[in-house]
């Protein structure tokens, strides 16, 4: 039986009836150069072609900028599934990406504060 909340391809007992790479259709490498904190974002353009139930779901959580490591997480998929999934959409233009900015001082004080300060939004 289907807990509804997890659509089709879950199950509460079984968990995952398809297998993470089935979704992909088996592809390991994604034709774009995605890291983890890429943010991507939906353009507003309408995919051509077939794209399956995880495309869909992926291009929904895109509606804001929005990380790579999340999207996995929100989808339940491998790191590098949400990549392949990810690079489908960008290929046909759904989606844009932009490369994660790194500060040149990871010990500047301004950034840690920074983070400090998202982390206590998020509590």
């Amino acid at each position: 039986m289907t807990a509804p909340q997890d659509g089709p391809w879950l199950d509460a007992a079984a968990g995952r009836l398809v297998r993470p790479y089935t979704v992909s259709n088996g592809r390991t490498q994604p034709t774009t150069s995605l890291d983890l904190l890429s943010l991507v974002m939906a353009t507003g353009a309408t995919p051509l072609g077939y794209l399956g139930p995880e495309h869909g779901e992926a291009l929904e959580l895109c509606a804001h900028p929005t990380s790579v490591a999340e999207i996995a997480a929100h989808l339940k998929l491998p790191a590098a599934v949400t990549k392949v999934l990810l690079s489908d959409l960008v290929d046909c233009g759904a989606i844009t990406t932009k490369p994660p900015t790194f500060h040149d001082n990871p010990t500047d004080r301004s950034l840690l504060e920074a983070v400090l300060d998202g982390l206590r939004r998020q509590l």
